[in-house]
């Protein structure tokens, strides 16, 4: 039998797109000989999948993963609406999301976790040979808390963890962790409904605090007001900013009429004892991508 070298297995997989104990296989079956493999791999219906790895996948699911004080959200991504419907479909998601909690947020380590006997990369390669749409594992996050709880949320939940929009909030407390733990969830929704940029001003980009600062100089500045005036108002201007884009200084979704760090400070008398929020996760399904314009 013809040596089958790891490079060899690595040149089939990038021309397939198979999964390498596929590509093993394969190559084994034909005594090393790569084109033979290859033909091999697509008379199997392996090989479709590196057809289709050049597409746009947009589409999908976002996925949520909770262990004691720790959580992850991942996004999988498909090419239509169709797939996130399909069962298999789902429970890669499932999978990968789990995966994840052990594996951390790293989209290559995660790739390379073991999903029974093989990986979670040969995982996806396979479902794409099953399901006949290029899918892919776009990025994760992860958050713990050191002594404390973190909550999730799912919107237009599918299935038990999955959907269009998740979010993570990491809690830091010594208080009771089922108050904890509904107090985050109670935020997470906050957080999907609002789409904060950061925690608190620190946590702003400095770019996007100076943008808003000279649009709002310059704004001032062309009513001919006096430029210690428009120091004034300009600062009085990025108060109302952070509440837009700030979690604490913005106005609680449950309780309009407190901001979220009121309304924490509120929670910790239920709670019993004093509540961080440590951090906060956001992903929206499909954020950032470029579809392609449909043919007119």
């Amino acid at each position: 039998m013809a040596k089958i070298s790891a490079q060899m297995v690595k040149e089939l997989r990038e021309r397939t797109g198979a999964g390498m104990l596929d590509c093993k296989a394969a190559l084994e079956e034909n005594e090393g000989n790569v084109e033979s493999a290859v033909d091999s791999l697509r008379k199997k219906g392996l090989a479709k999948a590196a057809k289709k790895a050049g597409r746009v996948a947009a589409e999908g699911l976002i996925g949520v993963a909770l262990a004691p004080a720790k959580g992850v959200v991942v996004e999988v991504n498909s090419e239509t609406d169709f797939v996130p419907r399909n069962d298999h479909f789902q429970g890669l998601v499932k999978m990968i999301a789990h995966a994840a909690l052990k594996a951390g947020p790293s989209v290559d380590a995660i790739l390379a976790a073991p999903a029974g006997s093989v990986t979670i990369g040969d995982a996806i390669t396979s479902a794409i040979a099953t399901i006949g749409e290029n899918i892919s594992l776009r990025r994760a996050a992860v958050l713990a808390a050191k002594q404390g709880v973190v909550s999730s949320y799912v919107h237009n939940q599918v299935s038990e963890g999955l959907g269009k929009i998740g979010v993570l909030v990491s809690l830091e407390s010594a208080g009771k962790s089922d108050e904890l733990l509904a107090l985050g969830r109670k935020l997470a929704m906050h957080v999907a409904a609002t789409n904060p940029q950061a925690l608190d001003s620190s946590g702003l980009d400095p770019a996007v605090v100076s943008r808003e600062r000279d649009v709002l100089a310059e704004k001032f500045k062309t009513q001919g007001k006096p430029a210690n005036v428009i120091e004034k108002i300009v600062e009085s201007g990025l108060k109302t900013f952070y509440k837009e884009v700030c979690l604490l200084d913005q106005p609680y979704v449950h309780d309009p009429a407190k901001s979220v760090a009121q309304s924490i400070k509120d929670a910790e008398k239920t709670v019993g004892a004093p509540i961080v929020v440590a951090g906060f996760v956001r992903y929206a399904l499909g954020e950032g991508i470029e579809k392609p314009a449909e043919d007119a």
